[in-house]
């Protein structure tokens, strides 16, 4: 179906559809005074295709814009150009002519992994698991003093006039065996995920058709199992039935990091295994490169008796670790020091409600670059298991031995900012999320939405489908095409300056800068993805939002 529209002025820009009849509107936007889509209606499951990503069009005349299907599913913290925003099913394509269909490879419009079967593998299989291990041991009590107190110069000081006793403590960290204690805490944490996942009821909401005409469905019940573990975790320790004490999270923290190397390393073998001869979709193949098979993955949604692997390692385990752990960090600084450390235990709070809103918006991350273009390797799956409650929960484990002496005020003002960017980065999503429910007809600060229509082609059976997204440009999306990671590196930041670096050195802002290259570099991945994907459109779109991240500088 087709709602008509006119162009209101000037020239149509490159490619934004024959008869889009899209014109160029002040300072350079491209507008079209058009009805928008309205909200669709379900097509059959078969071709199930319906991601919208919306993007809106300042309305004022009509273009031709063709009518697309809307689920009114949710965005998520950690948005992508290409997201949320895949729509449904479009035969007809507003004068496009129907392009061949693409070559499928099952990399679902990205360029392979990590290194490409370079050294860059072997040697951050050498250099990472490493590193959480001396993380570990760092900020654990198990060497005779807190080497992070004085700060990474000091320390590294220290080392160079004593490299025995450097070697020494390198040593102690990297061999810190698996405890029969850890193994039960982290057997009975996922054990306990899991039973959640299976057992929690929600409606079932789609992620993004793959290239290969593949449409991941998931229950959504995220925060049922935020609300349910939480209870569970307090329930069972000495403020309910006394099973354990609530700052175990510290306590097993070292043997738990070498437990979870050595499993992330077996998993990832086992993905890679299966991904080849035993894949669970399409989306699979060999790069061609053993070692980058390993650290990428060789396979999209790979599940093992109905488990969805990545949802699980991702979501359930290790968004829940990071969001406990803070709290229970907390509880192990009173018990030690017999005071409230504010800035340990506002931060803690502040990630518990980061991660809250997190798994409330929880289908938003399953439509991400995580999970829709990164396979399930080494680099993502190990990275959940271990590099996320290593070095995402630093900020809060450095003050378990070294408190931040912030006053409470102090440690307010810095908490305030943080939650700022925790609701403007959901408000931000909520915007599009609701944007893309109206079905496009949405007003964003009470004017009409500016949008592009871009448009793709998905495989299904062997047989190309043209798709349609919808590429916001209004609103918190007008500004930047990423402009959400701002508001998540504000939040990130207020955590590791509630750390008091001026008190306990650099080390407690490692996380809030691999945050920021992380998402720097995400927002490049994404840009090329998108570009590979929707051609011309989204070049268009990059001139209709010129600046990825921070408006007027990147």
């Amino acid at each position: 179906m087709r709602r008509s529209a006119r162009a209101t002025t000037g020239r149509s820009p490159a490619r934004l559809g024959q008869g889009d009849g899209w014109g160029q509107g002040p300072a350079g936007t491209w507008t079209a005074d058009a009805e928008t889509p309205p909200t669709a209606r379900r097509a059959p499951a078969k071709a199930a295709s319906r991601n919208s990503k919306p993007t809106t069009t300042s309305r004022s005349k009509p273009a031709e814009v063709e009518e697309v299907e809307s689920n009114g599913e949710e965005a998520e913290p950690s948005n992508d150009e290409d997201e949320v925003d895949e729509v449904d099913d479009a035969p007809e394509t507003n004068g496009h002519t129907e392009e061949p269909a693409p070559t499928v490879d099952g990399t679902n419009w990205v360029d392979g992994g990590l290194g490409h079967g370079t050294l860059t593998v072997p040697l951050l299989l050498l250099v990472c698991p490493l590193l959480c291990q001396l993380l570990a041991y760092a900020c654990s009590d198990l060497p005779a003093t807190p080497p992070h107190a004085a700060g990474v110069l000091p320390l590294l000081a220290e080392c160079a006039a004593d490299p025995d006793h450097c070697w020494a403590e390198t040593w102690a960290a990297a061999t810190i065996w698996p405890t029969a204690e850890a193994c039960r805490f982290l057997l009975v944490f996922a054990a306990t995920a899991l039973i959640l996942d299976l057992i929690i009821p929600g409606p079932i909401k789609e992620g993004i058709e793959t290239q290969t005409g593949h449409m991941p469905k998931y229950v959504e019940n995220g925060v049922g199992h935020c609300v349910l573990f939480t209870a569970a975790f307090v329930g069972g320790s000495n403020f309910g039935l006394d099973l354990y004490d609530f700052g175990v999270f510290y306590d097993v923290f070292p043997a738990s990091v070498s437990v979870l190397n050595g499993f992330g390393l077996v998993l990832a073998a086992f993905l890679q295994f299966k991904g080849l001869y035993f894949p669970s979709t399409a989306d699979s193949g060999t790069t061609g490169s053993f070692l980058a098979d390993f650290a990428w993955g060789t396979e999209l949604y790979p599940q093992v008796f109905g488990i969805d692997i990545k949802r699980f390692v991702n979501c359930r385990f290790s968004m829940t670790f990071w969001q406990l752990a803070g709290l229970s960090f907390a509880y192990k600084s009173y018990t030690i020091h017999g005071e409230i450390d504010w800035g340990l235990t506002l931060s803690a709070v502040s990630q518990y409600l980061y991660l809250f809103k997190f798994f409330m918006w929880e289908i938003g991350y399953l439509r991400s670059i995580d999970i829709i273009v990164d396979r399930a390797g080494w680099e993502i799956q190990w990275g959940c298991l271990v590099f996320v409650p290593s070095v995402y929960t630093l900020c809060t484990r450095v003050l378990v031995r070294s408190p931040s002496q912030l006053s409470f005020p102090a440690a307010a003002a810095i908490f305030g900012v943080g939650m700022a960017g925790v609701v403007l980065n959901y408000l931000a999503d909520e915007q599009r999320q609701l944007f893309r429910a109206s079905g496009g007809k949405l007003k964003i600060f009470g004017r009409e939405p500016v949008y592009v229509v871009a448009h793709y082609t998905v495989v299904d059976n062997g047989k190309p489908h043209p798709r349609t997204s919808l590429l916001l440009a209004s609103g918190f999306w007008g500004a930047a095409r990423h402009f959400q990671y701002l508001f998540e590196l504000t939040a990130a930041y207020s955590w590791c300056l509630l750390a008091n670096p001026f008190v306990n050195g650099a080390l407690p802002m490692l996380y809030c800068t691999f945050l920021t290259i992380l998402l720097l570099d995400r927002a490049k991945r994404d840009e090329r993805k998108c570009l590979k994907k929707y051609g011309k459109d989204y070049e268009d779109y990059m001139r209709l939002v010129p600046y990825k991240v921070l408006p007027g500088v990147y």
